[in-house]
């Protein structure tokens, strides 16, 4: 199984910080988040990992070379000026990442997930990994219903950016910048999504408080 690590986001909300530096390089405990899921990838054993680029992606290239580091392979996937979000993302890098399930983490979440987790997962669509709603995301985002994902249910749960995603779960998209939540929401309201949650530590530093927040944990 390949893995790919979404890294080609502005951070809009993380600015003046990012105006030099990308989320996946933010440091936390003096190492970088990308850097983190690299070793926890490696761990895991992926060797194959794929890595989009768009908004200062020449420094995450620079940072983490070919992956020999941590005895993976990276790929790289350039996209263009503005990037083309999660789901145009994923569905540009579809040639690398092979015509099998493969697994998807966020590059800027801090998490401990067993990502060995994934590698067993029989997905026809996709799998997705849910968390107990932080407060950031009251509401959530999913329901769980009998192991399968349920956009409209309750109790909801927040996704957690981790999950496996079977390639043809972008056979009816169209190329360019789109999100992959309502590629998502469609192929779990036909029920072709399933789903665990996980309870461990997890920490997205989608602001500047929460980043300071896990930094000071």
């Amino acid at each position: 199984m390949r893995a790919m690590i979404l890294a080609a986001g502005r951070g809009e909300r993380l600015r003046p910080l990012t105006n030099t530096v990308p989320k996946p390089l933010f440091e936390v405990d003096g190492k970088p988040l990308i850097e983190r899921h690299l070793e926890k990838l490696a761990q895991a054993g992926f060797r194959e990992i794929i890595i989009n680029l768009a908004y200062l992606g020449d420094m995450i290239r620079d940072t983490l070379g070919k992956g020999s580091a941590w005895n993976v392979n990276i790929h790289y996937c350039q996209e263009p000026p503005g990037a083309l979000g999660t789901g145009g993302g994923i569905q540009q890098a579809l040639p690398l990442l092979g015509a099998t399930p493969f697994a998807v983490i966020n590059g800027d979440v801090f998490t401990d997930y067993p990502l060995a987790r994934l590698r067993a997962i029989k997905c026809n669509y996709a799998h997705l990994v849910l968390i107990p709603n932080p407060e950031h995301n009251k509401n959530g985002d999913f329901a769980l219903q009998a192991g399968r994902i349920d956009p409209a249910g309750q109790p909801r749960y927040t996704f957690s950016g981790i999950g496996v995603y079977h390639p043809r779960l972008f056979e009816s998209s169209l190329p360019g910048r789109f999100s992959v939540v309502p590629v998502l929401i469609a192929a779990a309201t036909a029920k072709k999504v399933t789903g665990e949650i996980y309870h461990g530590n997890w920490h997205d530093i989608g602001t500047k408080e929460r980043l300071d927040t896990l930094r000071g944990r």
